[in-house]
């Protein structure tokens, strides 16, 4: 399962602190594997929700974050950002509405999107780029340090 194998990927590094960057990824990816989980037990409605709502305070947590005044993050990404963390509270409303495993599909898939750009490697400005696309940026621009950094 992709899930599994992302969270023994950073496993070694769960219970290291890091940054809130390291810490933000770890998050999206425990929540996405938790909502994998709950998939495989559709008849189980009370899991389905309470994982549904653990998910939605992390992106709530998120949206505070970006609408902090002191909010380092640069006015397109934080648009960005707030449109997506109003995409997922919409669909976390229908989805408590009508809990159906394939409705956490696309919470999932957020999730590990927005995680894998979060705990790629980025290198030092003037470095190599990296790996692949993260969702905030150009390659090889750091975001800015402390709050939220998706």
């Amino acid at each position: 399962m992709p899930n599994e194998s992302a969270a023994k990927s950073y496993g070694g590094r769960m219970g290291q602190g890091g940054s809130p960057r390291e810490t933000e990824g770890r998050a999206l990816l425990e929540s996405a594997r938790r909502m994998a989980e709950v998939q495989k037990t559709p008849d189980d409605v009370k899991a389905m929700k309470e994982t549904a709502r653990l998910n939605w305070r992390l992106w709530t947590i998120f949206q505070a974050e970006v609408t902090q005044a002191d909010c380092p993050l640069p006015p397109e990404v934080r648009k960005n950002m707030l449109d997506l963390c109003n995409f997922v509270d919409k669909h976390t409303v229908r989805l408590l509405a009508n809990p159906e495993p394939e409705g956490f599909d696309v919470l999932i898939n957020i999730n590990r999107q927005i995680a894998a750009g979060l705990l790629a490697e980025i290198p030092a400005p003037g470095g190599p780029a990296a790996a692949g696309p993260g969702p905030s940026g150009p390659q090889g621009t750091p975001p800015p340090s402390g709050g939220i950094s998706v």
